[in-house]
């Protein structure tokens, strides 16, 4: 590699380092695929997706030794071949693009010398501004706020895990039981238990959490901070975003498109269309992004004056935009006038003018998702000719929205950091690109050169994928020995809910038990292995429960679980917290208490469980087993110790 390193001027060279430690957002000294598609993900506003794919499957070919990462000097290599090519300075100006961008050295024991990352100041700002607002009048976070946005505080603010822990529950409520945050006189061990539970429950809400861990946030490693709190922020944003949340979205439907297509739309989509259904309402021009488009802020004036409260309710205000804004030549003057209406709607979050005239995409996208939370002005839909049977009250039979089972096995693989994100459960994996991505996970090898990559022709698109299902379910039976009788290619690339959830449940068992290495290959940690363990393990620590399988009715007071944390962690558990009834005999209030109680002590002990409460409480024998396994994963680390 030294011939191409020598190849370019010193001043190239030194830009192509700034670029790649910018790419290397974990601070490992090399890039992987993923940190590549996450940089063109956040720098699509230039260029078209196809582009984007084939930018970054050029540098994953150029993983010479194919390790599934690229060096420094792989990376310079790459960039020579692509300089010869109409791209090159697209490319340069993706990677230098962000204004705001501050720098700072690596902190870890393994950065290399003089090793820089990057962060925006703007997103910095927004999130600061947006969690003041957020958690202003939390008790537990009045030591901490209100954040200063022009200093570096939110780094030091999150080191105690008190401020993540609840903004995952303003995100996703209940996600955490508030009883098992540490609050008060709190140690670095206690602030390390906060921080394991707030990384824990956010991987079960579907964050990626791959390269972080407690120590990187108690540094306050600015890159890892805000990459975590914008995935937990956006979460919630998007979390109403959806159709069965809002079936006034039914309106954003085309004509002559199938509701089945609307269903499998992204948030993001969903919210051009949110967004050009108003522009068009006010007969001005769409807009096709949140980037470029919006710089003039044309189109926002145009939006907030369709959404303004018209007082037509009964205890509605009216409210007047001012649309004078528009003649404004200066557009950053333009686009503050435009945020002082926008402050009328109570919805001048995450954007400053610069932002808006710079076309920051991320923080665009936060301020129109945050618009249509507070004023989706969407009337329910009426009758037109079209999906009749929604307007006479079926809309639950139609689409019911996503059962619990699909919501986990939906983030736990958003979690693993798989690409594209997964939205929709069986659309987004019609193609079995996730699905590949999911074997690797669990350490069986997939050939990519048999796998047909996106962009896909107009003509055999869906062949493609279908040749791609069909990979997938060979790799099932002969590589992975999946249970798969019965499951063809065309059942996962038609969507089918029951043979998809039959795979994705094998693979998710397989992580599962991964973690229990001690005991030999995880397809062979048969159920009975773990169910042994447990009960072995209970009655070492001398507890009276004892579960027959992992439908055992006892299971629903999680008192198996309890008293089996109580034993692996002793200490975890505070008694007084927990309900244990007359005989074992609780009410469906006491079991859900102690189910929130139980799920989130056992996050907080390092135990990265995806199951839900009411997983527990109505025995779910598919949900149960992985929190035992999860469990017994824990024990065993701490008996190897």
């Amino acid at each position: 590699m030294e011939n191409h390193v020598t190849q370019i001027s010193r001043d190239d060279l030194d830009d192509l380092r700034e670029a790649f430690n910018k790419i290397d957002i974990d601070n490992s000294g090399y890039v992987s695929d993923f940190e590549l598609q996450e940089l063109f993900r956040e720098a699509s506003f230039s260029l078209p997706g196809y582009r984007v794919r084939e930018i970054v499957e050029t540098f994953i070919a150029g993983d010479t030794n194919k390790d599934e990462k690229i060096s420094f000097e792989e990376f310079v290599s790459i960039y020579q071949e692509l300089k010869s090519k109409e791209f090159s300075e697209t490319f340069r100006r993706t990677i230098a693009r962000k204004d705001g961008i501050r720098s700072f050295g690596g902190m870890s024991g393994i950065s290399s010398e003089g090793t820089q990352h990057s962060y925006s100041d703007e997103e910095k700002v927004a999130f600061v501004n947006w969690l003041n607002k957020a958690l202003i009048k939390d008790p537990d976070c009045q030591h901490l706020l209100p954040m200063n946005p022009d200093n570096d505080s939110l780094f030091t603010s999150v080191r105690d895990g008190i401020l993540l822990c609840k903004m995952i529950n303003l995100s996703q409520p209940d996600t955490i039981d508030e009883r098992v945050i540490n609050t008060k006189k709190l140690t670095t061990f206690t602030m390390t238990e906060n921080l394991v539970l707030a990384l824990n429950s956010a991987s079960a809400i579907g964050c990626t959490v791959v390269n972080i861990d407690a120590h990187d946030l108690m540094a306050g490693k600015p890159h890892l901070v805000l990459g975590l709190l914008w995935q937990i922020i956006k979460i919630g944003l998007f979390a109403d975003i959806e159709i069965s949340r809002n079936e006034a979205l039914i309106n954003l439907l085309a004509e002559g498109e199938e509701l089945d297509h609307l269903l499998s739309v992204s948030p993001e989509e969903l919210l051009l269309r949110w967004v050009n259904n108003h522009l068009h309402n006010a007969g001005t021009q769409p807009i096709r992004n949140f980037s470029e488009d919006i710089k003039d802020s044309r189109a926002y004036f145009y939006l907030l004056d369709q959404i303004a409260p018209k007082g037509e309710g009964d205890n509605e205000m009216r409210v007047d935009i001012d649309m004078s804004g528009l003649n404004e030549c200066d557009l950053e003057r333009r686009a503050e006038l435009m945020l002082c209406q926008a402050a009328k709607l109570d919805c001048r979050q995450f954007v400053s003018p610069h932002d808006v005239t710079s076309g920051n995409s991320k923080l665009n996208l936060a301020f129109v998702a945050n618009m249509f939370n507070m004023h989706p002005a969407l009337q329910k839909p009426q009758s037109n000719g079209r999906d009749t049977e929604l307007i006479e009250g079926v809309f639950p039979a139609v689409f019911p929205g996503e059962s619990r089972e699909e919501k986990t096995f939906r983030n736990w693989m958003n979690s693993l950091g798989v690409s594209p994100y997964v939205n929709h459960l069986y659309s987004d994996l019609c193609d079995a690109l996730v699905i590949l991505q999911l074997y690797e996970k669990v350490n069986v090898p997939v050939n990519w050169k048999k796998v047909n990559k996106p962009p896909h022709p107009v003509l055999g698109a869906n062949m493609k994928k279908l040749e791609n299902c069909n990979y997938a379910v060979e790799l099932g039976r002969t590589e992975a020995r999946f249970s798969l009788v019965g499951i063809g290619g065309e059942n996962l690339n038609e969507g089918s809910a029951m043979h998809t959830l039959a795979l994705v449940w094998q693979l998710m068992r397989r992580y599962t038990v991964l973690v229990l290495s001690d005991l030999g290959d995880g397809e062979k940690v048969g159920d009975q292995i773990i169910l042994s363990w447990v009960n072995s393990t209970l009655s070492h620590g001398r507890k009276a429960t004892q579960i027959s399988s992992f439908k055992d009715k006892t299971i629903s007071t999680s008192l198996p679980v309890i008293d089996l944390i109580e034993t692996i962690a002793p200490g975890a558990i505070k008694s007084e917290m927990v309900k244990r009834g007359e005989k074992g005999m609780l009410s469906d209030a006491d079991k859900l208490n102690n189910a929130k109680y139980a799920i989130s002590v056992a996050r907080k002990i390092g135990a990265r469980v995806y199951a839900l409460p009411d997983d527990l409480v109505e025995v779910k024998p598919k949900m149960v087993l992985t929190v035992f396994a999860c469990l017994m994963g824990r024990g065993l680390k701490k008996a190897d110790r």
